[in-house]
């Protein structure tokens, strides 16, 4: 089970680094043109800031525990990650866009099972 959280960790930290990464480095008009459309109801600064969480979060799903330096913000940074989902599956459900919800819900699940397992049975 510990290679399982490993390897789920490993997959949510790529796909949030890249998210988050592409939320930083574009203009909020790109994103809502490449089919971000949830950026328009949002500040540039939020936009921003979510690629930041979402960043950070990556970076604390693998580097604490790898390092050994402060392991119990692996657990937190995947509560965090999940918690970011639940508030991107409501804002993807006031917009209709339910494709998206699916996407987020999957993420979600993932970064709960993170969560659970390093906060429990398999905590470092």
């Amino acid at each position: 089970m510990n290679v399982a959280l490993w390897v789920v960790a490993a997959l949510l930290a790529l796909a949030f680094l890249a998210a988050g990464a592409m939320k930083l480095a574009q203009p909020k008009e790109k994103l809502a043109a490449s089919g971000m459309g949830w950026t328009e109801d949002f500040s540039s600064g939020a936009v921003k800031g979510i690629g930041a969480l979402e960043v950070l979060g990556a970076l604390g799903l693998i580097l604490p525990a790898v390092t050994g330096i402060a392991p119990v913000l692996t657990p937190l940074a995947a509560l965090g990650l999940a918690l970011v989902m639940a508030g991107a599956a409501i804002t993807h459900a006031r917009r209709k866009e339910t494709q998206m919800i699916a996407i987020n819900a999957v993420l979600l699940i993932l970064a709960a099972v993170v969560a659970w397992g390093r906060f429990g049975p398999y905590a470092f």
